[in-house]
């Protein structure tokens, strides 16, 4: 159902369940979870690529699931409630990953799966891809996943989207920053994988402890951001790896990195 292979300090995760569409089943968040809690452990790993198998990204949350809960004597709110929470703790998992997480997306991303683009670090698009928060047009408000993507595009843009059940297209998410950047479908993969080779060329423990400091800033006042991050730069600074790459780059050669 999700699929792993590691090339050179980068971990493909690539979402297998093509006839689902890559839906948020029960069992892809549970396999979402247990990557996420190894890859969080894993120093050999500086960057992951996220990606779907088949016609589309990922659907969303599946609905068949979903209506089975149903039939439990509380009409499926312990299950709801469980089946949320499992999923944001996916979403808020992949941020707090130590290594930068880069979706690579084509076809469609729906509902909680463009929720899964917007959780990403970065991400790369098919220049004819699709991404929605659509669940109003079957009445149910996409409620969990308007917190990933009003974190992502300007409010107004996000609120539409949310009510109308309008799609945006790759051009329109890059412009608003929902992604970094549309390509053309044969080029998705190769395009992904630069991006995620230049990162992972970088030292990965001045990536990892930038990638916490970036979120965390982000929740904080001016002042407090500015005193919090003047914190985490002296403790960068203080690196023998960071010493010696400014050496290297002072003495024009590239740096020698344990």
């Amino acid at each position: 159902m999700l699929e792993r292979h590691d090339t050179n300090g980068i971990a493909h995760l690539r979402m297998n369940a093509p006839q689902r569409l890559n839906a948020l089943s029960d069992g892809m968040l549970a396999a979402l979870q247990t990557q996420i809690d190894s890859l969080k452990t894993d120093p050999s790993i500086r960057v992951v690529i996220l990606s779907g198998a088949g016609k589309a990204f990922c659907a969303g949350h599946d609905l068949k699931e979903m209506q089975a809960g149903r039939a439990s004597d509380d009409k499926g709110r312990a299950y709801f409630i469980d089946l949320f929470q499992r999923c944001s703790k996916v979403m808020t998992g992949l941020q707090r990953l130590p290594q930068p997480v880069i979706a690579q997306v084509h076809g469609i991303a729906t509902a909680a799966g463009c929720q899964l683009v917007a959780s990403c670090d970065m991400a790369v698009a098919a220049e004819d891809c699709k991404f929605g928060v659509n669940g109003v047009n079957i009445g149910l408000f996409c409620s969990t996943p308007m917190v990933a993507l009003s974190r992502n595009i300007p409010r107004k843009k996000a609120f539409e989207m949310l009510t109308t059940g309008r799609f945006l297209s790759a051009q329109q998410a890059e412009e608003l920053g929902l992604i970094n950047r549309a390509v053309p479908a044969e080029q998705l993969e190769q395009e992904t994988q630069d991006l995620a080779e230049t990162v992972a060329s970088k030292l990965g423990a001045a990536v990892a402890i930038g990638k916490e400091a970036f979120y965390e800033q982000l929740q904080m006042p001016l002042d407090q951001a500015y005193a919090f991050t003047g914190e985490v730069m002296v403790e960068n600074m203080l690196w023998r790896d960071t010493n010696e790459g400014i050496t290297a780059f002072l003495e024009k050669r590239k740096p020698d990195w344990d």
